[in-house]
């Protein structure tokens, strides 16, 4: 089956301060989708801060929730992206995670079937790597497929350039291997 339009990747996460270094390392890992032939979608740091604290109590839906709620849903694959505190994801990306509980019903609730790559940034290595595995079993548990790599990137030292390209070529590569990986796996699922 050959694909009439080009897959759409939505990314999720950041922080809710502008410029914060996991919207930078999420909008890299974008580009790289888009240069591999991808329509992408941002929800970053300004999106987050903006949707309300998921209420599982029935009706009363707001805007910015039900925007994501569509997103999720209209999308061929996700990279989710959080800034490890304290050893895991931060509270805005996982309430952005709780709030697609109102995706249960539909015909493709939460992540089901969707490659999602991961992105951590902390501030040393323990907490990326506890931070990395708490966000894959939350999409786990959302029945999404976590791509085999996901990046972690110590935010310890400068891990942008002014231009706000990656000042390490090693991070590059990390987050175009994570593009990569859920474009690879959206691919196959359509063929």
């Amino acid at each position: 089956m050959s694909r009439a339009r080009k897959p759409l990747i939505v990314g999720l996460g950041g922080t809710v301060r502008a410029e914060s270094s996991t919207e930078k390392a999420l909008i890299c890992c974008l580009r790289a989708a888009e240069a591999a032939g991808a329509e992408t979608h941002l929800l970053g740091g300004e999106f987050l801060a903006q949707l309300p604290i998921f209420d599982p109590r029935p009706g009363g839906t707001e805007k910015a929730q039900q925007v994501l709620a569509d997103a999720v849903q209209a999308a061929d694959g996700l990279i989710v992206a959080t800034p490890g505190y304290h050893g895991a994801v931060s509270g805005a990306v996982k309430n952005a995670l709780d709030t697609l509980e109102l995706t249960r019903g539909g015909a493709s609730p939460y992540f089901e079937g969707k490659a999602v790559g991961t992105i951590v940034t902390a501030g040393g290595w323990q907490a990326a790597g506890t931070t990395l595995t708490t966000l894959r079993a939350i999409i786990h548990a959302l029945r999404g497929w976590p791509t085999p790599f996901g990046a972690a990137l110590n935010s310890a030292g400068a891990l942008f350039d002014p231009s706000g390209a990656c000042a390490d070529a090693k991070d590059a590569l990390q987050l175009a291997t994570v593009a990569g990986q859920v474009l690879d796996f959206t691919m196959a699922r359509d063929r």
